[in-house]
């Protein structure tokens, strides 16, 4: 029979703190060991500014800011799976290579919208601003 984690019996203001924490390791985890997670937040870091800065409508600027956020949540997740599928083995093994491709084809998708979302909605804006 399979247990429970006994972390998840906690509640309250301490479960609630001690996930924030683990929220802001992991986070840290990211941005010391994965490459591509401080290439993706460097954009960010930069398109952020332009999205607030900018006379979008609310809505406009809402859908800017969150395409970035889904590359930094699809990024996050996709570094997930690698490190679970590298836990599991170092083997070559083609679940293995299957998972950690999709992980990448999400990121993959997740670029691709922001960078249509991003063009779409900014480009004119920048074409006409002067």
């Amino acid at each position: 029979m399979m247990s429970e984690s006994p972390h998840k019996s906690r509640s309250g203001l301490v479960r609630i703190w001690r996930a924030f924490r683990y929220s802001l390791e992991g986070f840290g985890a990211a941005v010391k060991h994965e490459h591509a997670f401080r290439q993706e937040l460097t954009l960010c870091l930069v398109l952020l500014p332009a999205a607030l800065w900018l006379p979008f409508e609310t809505v406009e600027r809402v859908l800017l800011i969150a395409t970035l956020f889904l590359v930094l949540i699809v990024e996050l997740l996709n570094s997930a799976i690698e490190a679970v599928v590298d836990r599991v083995s170092l083997e070559d093994h083609a679940l293995s290579k299957r998972a950690k491709d999709i992980g990448s084809a999400a990121v993959f998708l997740s670029l691709v919208l922001t960078g249509i979302t991003w063009v779409l909605i900014a480009g004119p804006h920048v074409l006409h601003w002067r």
